[in-house]
C-alpha cells in the first residue's frame, strides 16, 4: 500500500473525491444506468466494462505524458472535443426518437461487443476524461515522483471508476428498478435524450486553460 507521504494529498481524499466524480450524473453514468435497466445486468455490465477501458487508456496516456502533449498541441484536443460533442448528439437523437415512437427499446438488436465499444468510443471521445487524469496526477503527484508510484496512483483510481460503474451496473439492473424503467420507458428516454444534449453542448464550451 502506497504511504500518503508519497502525495502532495492525502491519499484517501483523492480517491474519496474521485468517486464523487465518477458517480455524479453525466454521460457514462447514464449510459450504463439506461443499458441495465432496458437490457439487463449483462448489457448494462458490457458498457461499463467499454467505460473503465476508455478511461484506463486515458489514465495510461497521462502517466506516460501524451496529455501533456495534446494540451500543447490544442488541434488535439479540439479533435476530440468534436467528436464527443457529435457522439453525444447522436446519443441525444436516438434517446429522443425513442421517446417520440412511445419509449420502444433502441438497444433489442445490439450485440454484447456493440455495447462494450459504446462504453469505449463513449469515454474515448470524452475530453474531460483527459483533463482528468492528467489535472490529479499533476495536483496529486509531487515532482520527481518514481515511476512505480505513478502506476500505483493509477490502480487505485483505476478501481475506484470500477466501483463506481459496475456498481451503477449492477443496482440499475435489480429486478425492481428493471420494471419501473419498462413502465416509464417514454419519459426515461426523454430525459436521457434531453440530458445527453445537454452534455453535448457542455462539451462544445471545454477550453484548455
Amino acid at each position: 500500500m502506497v504511504e500518503d507521504a508519497q502525495f502532495m494529498l492525502p491519499i484517501g481524499v483523492v480517491v474519496l473525491g474521485w468517486i464523487l466524480a465518477g458517480g455524479s450524473p453525466g454521460p457514462a453514468t447514464l449510459t450504463i444506468s439506461g443499458t441495465a435497466m432496458s437490457r439487463g445486468r449483462l448489457a448494462g455490465l458490457q458498457v461499463a466494462l467499454g467505460v473503465l477501458v476508455g478511461s484506463a487508456s486515458w489514465g495510461v496516456a497521462a502517466a506516460l505524458g501524451f496529455s501533456t502533449v495534446m494540451m500543447a498541441n490544442a488541434w488535439l484536443f479540439e479533435i476530440v472535443r468534436y467528436a464527443g460533442a457529435a457522439y453525444l448528439l447522436l446519443l441525444a437523437a436516438k434517446s429522443l426518437m425513442s421517446a417520440w415512437r412511445g419509449g420502444s427499446a433502441t438497444l433489442v438488436n445490439t450485440s454484447i461487443r456493440s455495447l462494450f465499444a459504446k462504453g469505449l468510443l463513449l469515454h474515448l471521445t470524452n475530453p474531460k476524461a483527459i483533463l482528468s487524469w492528467g489535472s490529479v496526477y499533476a495536483i496529486v503527484l509531487a515532482p520527481g515522483t518514481p515511476w512505480y508510484v505513478v502506476w500505483q496512483l493509477f490502480t487505485m483510481l483505476f478501481a475506484a471508476s470500477a466501483l463506481v460503474f459496475l456498481g451503477y451496473a449492477l443496482l440499475f439492473s435489480v429486478p425492481p428498478v428493471a420494471r419501473f424503467y419498462a413502465g416509464s420507458r417514454r419519459w426515461f428516454e426523454l430525459v436521457f435524450g434531453l440530458l445527453f444534449g445537454a452534455a453535448s453542448l457542455k462539451m462544445l464550451s471545454v477550453r484548455l486553460a
